[in-house]
C-alpha cells in the first residue's frame, strides 16, 4: 500500500496509485515521521491502535442499542471474525472501520456535525465509504421528522465531500475529467458485474473445489453474507441508518466483476455482527458461542495460511 500520494499523477502511473484514497497513506506518512522503523512499520502500528479503537466504538454501539452481553459478544465477533485480518494489515480497511463506527454512534447521540465530518473523512478513504452517505441520509430523515428541524441535514451535506474532493483533486493533477473511473478500467480491469461473478464462483467452488483458494473464499463470504443478512433482516433488525449503510456495502461488494465477495468487504459492513451477537445471546442458542468462536479463529488461521501459501488476498 503506497505510504504517499505523490503529486502530478497521472491513469498511466505504473503502479496505479491513484486509485487510492488518499487519508490512509498520508496519516501513514505522518505517523511514519514520528516512529522510527519505516513506513510499513508506522502502518501496522496505525492500524493496531485503528483496531482497538474500532472494537470499542463497536462496543459501544451494540451496548447504547442493546446492552451489555450483546456488546461484549459483539466485540469478540469483530476481533476474531477472519475479515479482521485487516486490522493487523497495512490496508485503509482499519481506518474506513474506525471512521464509520465513529459515525454510526454519533448518529446515534444526535451530534450532527461531528457525524458529517466523520463520514466526510471515511468517504475521502475508501470508495465504499460511501455508504455513510446513505447512513447520514436515514438518520436525518427520521430526526427531521420526529424533532422538525432540517439541522440533521448537515450531516448528509458534508458526508459526500471526501469523495467528491479527491475526484477534483485527481482529476485537476491529471489534467483530466474522471479519471478515478478511468484507472479502475484500465489499470485494475474493473468492471461490474452486479453480483454474477460472486455467484458465478460460488457455484464453482462447488464444482471445482480444489482448483481455485479464491473461489472457495468468495463462496464462504457469499455464503456468510446470506446468513447475516437474513439473520439481521427476519430475526433482530438493526437502526435503519446502520441497515443503510449496511446494504449500500454489500451492494457495492458484489457489484464489481474482478474483486468481489471477501471476508474483509464483508467485515466492514460490521453492523451485521451486532445483529449475529443478538441472535446468538439468546437462551436456545447460548451453546452455541464456543463453535461459532472456534470457527471464526479457524476461518482466520485458514485465511492466513491461504494468503501465505498462495497469495490469495482475503
Amino acid at each position: 500500500y503506497p505510504s504517499f500520494v505523490p503529486p502530478n499523477i497521472t491513469y498511466d502511473d505504473p503502479q496505479a496509485r491513484v486509485a487510492f484514497f488518499p487519508t490512509y497513506p498520508h496519516l501513514v506518512r505522518y505517523v511514519d515521521w514520528i516512529l522510527p522503523g519505516g513506513d510499513t512499520f508506522a502502518a501496522l502500528v496505525l492500524n493496531l491502535v485503528l483496531g482497538a479503537a474500532f472494537i470499542v466504538l463497536v462496543g459501544l454501539l451494540a451496548r447504547s442499542w442493546f446492552g451489555d452481553l450483546v456488546a461484549q459478544r459483539a466485540m469478540i465477533l469483530c476481533a476474531i471474525f477472519p475479515g479482521s485480518f485487516v486490522l493487523s494489515f497495512a490496508y485503509s480497511e482499519a481506518l474506513l472501520l474506525t471512521l464509520a463506527a465513529a459515525c454510526l454512534l454519533l448518529l446515534d447521540r444526535e451530534r450532527w456535525l461531528w457525524a458529517g465530518i466523520t463520514a466526510m473523512l471515511a468517504t475521502a478513504t475508501r470508495p465504499n465509504g460511501v455508504a455513510l452517505i446513505a447512513a447520514c441520509l436515514v438518520a436525518a430523515e427520521m430526526a427531521r421528522r420526529a424533532k422538525k428541524s432540517w439541522r440533521p441535514f448537515i450531516a448528509p451535506l458534508l458526508a459526500p465531500l471526501g469523495f467528491l474532493g479527491y475526484q477534483l483533486w485527481i482529476n485537476h493533477h491529471a489534467h483530466e475529467s474522471g479519471v478515478w473511473f478511468r484507472v479502475q478500467g484500465e489499470a485494475w480491469k474493473e468492471g461490474a458485474s452486479f453480483g454474477f461473478t460472486a455467484i458465478r464462483r460460488t457455484l464453482e467452488a462447488f464444482t471445482q473445489p480444489l482448483s481455485s483458494p479464491t473461489d472457495l473464499i468468495t463462496a464462504a463470504s457469499f455464503g456468510c453474507m446470506l446468513l447475516f443478512v437474513w439473520i439481521m433482516w427476519k430475526r433482530h433488525r438493526l437502526p435503519l441508518p446502520a441497515m443503510a449503510y449496511s446494504a449500500v456495502i454489500l451492494i457495492l461488494m458484489l457489484l464489481p466483476a474482478t474483486v468481489t465477495a471477501r471476508p474483509r468487504f464483508l467485515f466492514t459492513a460490521f453492523p451485521l455482527f451486532i445483529s449475529l451477537a443478538i441472535w446468538l445471546s439468546h437462551s436456545k442458542r447460548r451453546e452455541w458461542w464456543p463453535y461459532v468462536v472456534g470457527m471464526c479463529l479457524a476461518g482466520l488461521t485458514a485465511l492466513t495460511a491461504l494468503y501465505g501459501v498462495y497469495g490469495a488476498i482475503p
